[in-house]
């Protein structure tokens, strides 16, 4: 699904809290929950300028509210240009945060992806595992990694995968009572 930011917003220029939170109750009422894990695509294309603060009470809260309840949607910024980028890099980075980020060309197809922020050296080598072998969960980490790690059980790489998905970065989906996770960049 692709959200136009500059519908969402009311205009090209997206500034201030009160405005930002307007903004996040739009995005909860426009996307809903859907039935499998889904991509939504937040669509700065026609967005020229968006304030930390709006940014942080829209998007970020937006984010938050969804991965807090574990929701099937993951969103990723799309289309941001130059300015907006900074403005999102600004805000995560002093929140040792991190956020994916894509371009999308006029099919709704990635053209360039990225991870903007911060990821500790534990979550960005957990992230790069998934991101290599396409699909894993903890305990195929554990046994191909756990020597190098030092781990007893497969427990830190449960949590790692599972704060990763928290961020949006890593889909999770249900095998039986195991997690798989993939990057929300691999193609389905």
């Amino acid at each position: 699904m692709v959200v136009d930011m500059c519908e969402v917003g009311g205009a090209s220029v997206l500034a201030g809290a009160v405005s930002g939170r307007r903004g996040f109750a739009r995005l909860v009422e426009l996307v809903p929950t859907p039935p499998c894990p889904s991509l939504i695509y937040l669509d700065f294309r026609q967005v020229e300028v968006a304030t930390a603060s709006y940014l942080r009470e829209s998007v970020l809260a937006y984010r938050a509210f969804v991965r807090g309840q574990r929701s099937t949607a993951y969103p990723i910024i799309a289309n941001a240009n130059v300015e907006v980028r900074d403005e999102f890099h600004e805000l995560v980075q002093a929140r040792g945060d991190a956020l994916p980020v894509c371009d999308l060309n006029e099919e709704a197809e990635r053209t360039s992806c990225e991870i903007i922020g911060e990821l500790d050296p534990k979550q960005r080598l957990t992230y790069d595992l998934v991101t290599e072998r396409g699909e894993t969960d903890a305990g195929e980490l554990w046994r191909s990694h756990s020597a190098a790690e030092g781990l007893a059980s497969p427990t830190a790489w449960n949590n790692r995968l599972s704060s990763l998905a928290s961020l949006g970065l890593l889909i999770e989906h249900s095998q039986g009572r195991a997690k798989r996770y993939r990057s929300v960049f691999k193609e389905y």
